[in-house]
């Protein structure tokens, strides 16, 4: 005879994967639920299930993405992990946008370099967009840019999965792009800055973007759809302008925009932050905190890139000092925000047997 935990302990054990709040009310009714789909109605085939069966994967995943939709809460959680789970899905919009914004700058730079806007001047020298090269041909590049945008249409309209599937194919070439540069001993010097690009920029997104799940209210559409067009006029066509007139010098590159944007946000949302009384004032600041802390880890990790230019390593590190100092004018809005009083749900969700 087995003298370990029983089938009503090891689903106990799966159960503790779910928020505090959330197994005070329903664990029992769930662990009665699951034992019934197992149970038959024989003492003695009973008595085996009881003592020998375990979990099967389908329960325990159905468990982890119940764990998933409460930590990063919908509609009916508490309001601290609402607040999270409104705070991630912001912030990955964002990031999307932001993404969203280099594709659609390849789009305009490959239509002018070959001549489809017939409505603008001859391009300068170098304004067609590079692509990494490798194993791909550039048409493969100009795809994953594109497939940004698609992913962030469809984040906003509400199309969840179809987003995330975009998103998740298009950081693939960059990975195999990754993988040959090291096999091939191709990067010169230390390349943790492309890796930190791969991980923080494409990767994290990608997976946050669980967040969005059938429980979580949908995104603004028309503030977010318009906010692409805008931000590409605001950012990137003076990006161009400065290009084309010889003064590229003064570009920062991809890590010290996504720096500089962030800190715009920080600084932008930092009065309604202090005011305490805007609506969903916490959550943004929850949001661009987080946003902020990507851009500044990935700032730090590019540093790796110009340890052979003192120049650039003081210019990134400004730029890292002003992301810092945007961030803490609204960071001690977005602790509020997580100390928010839980409040129980008054209904269970979905996902276990009953």
């Amino acid at each position: 005879m087995s003298s370990g935990p029983g089938l009503e302990q090891r689903y106990r054990r799966v159960l503790r994967l779910l928020p505090g709040y959330y197994r005070d009310r329903w664990e029992e009714d769930m662990v009665a639920a699951f034992l019934d789909s197992w149970l038959t109605g024989d003492p003695d085939e009973d008595e085996a299930i009881l003592e020998f069966c375990k979990p099967t994967w389908p329960e325990i995943a159905s468990v982890v993405a119940l764990a998933a939709r409460l930590y990063l809460g919908g509609a009916g959680t508490p309001r601290r992990y609402f607040a999270r789970g409104q705070a991630i899905r912001r912030a990955v919009l964002a990031a999307t946008l932001i993404q969203a914004m280099r594709g659609l700058d390849i789009l305009v730079r490959t239509g002018w370099s070959r001549g489809l806007l017939g409505w603008l001047p001859a391009p300068p020298a170098g304004i067609a967009p590079g692509t990494p090269g490798g194993i791909l041909p550039p048409a493969a590049w100009y795809l994953v840019a594109y497939a940004w945008i698609v992913s962030f249409v469809a984040l906003v309209l509400g199309r969840y999965r179809t987003a995330q599937v975009i998103a998740a194919l298009a950081i693939v070439p960059d990975l195999a792009w990754l993988l040959q540069e090291e096999f091939t001993g191709a990067f010169q010097g230390p390349s943790l800055g492309p890796w930190a690009f791969w991980v923080l920029v494409n990767l994290a997104p990608v997976l946050a973007m669980t967040a969005f799940h059938r429980d979580a209210p949908p995104a603004a559409r028309w503030p977010w759809l318009l906010a692409l067009p805008a931000a590409y006029l605001l950012v990137y066509v003076p990006m161009i302008v400065l290009q084309a007139t010889g003064k590229s010098a003064w570009l920062p590159d991809f890590s010290g925009l996504y720096c500089v944007l962030a800190a715009l946000a920080c600084l932008a949302h930092a009065p309604r932050a202090r005011s305490r009384q805007a609506a969903g004032s916490g959550v943004w600041s929850l949001a661009l905190t987080l946003l902020a802390a990507d851009a500044g880890a990935y700032r730090i990790a590019s540093l790796t890139d110009y340890l052979n230019d003192p120049h650039l390593i003081q210019v990134s590190l400004v730029e890292l000092l002003i992301l810092v100092a945007a961030a803490a004018l609204v960071t001690p809005d977005a602790a509020r925000a997580q100390a928010a009083t839980p409040a129980t749900p008054s209904r269970p969700y979905p996902g276990y047997p009953g």
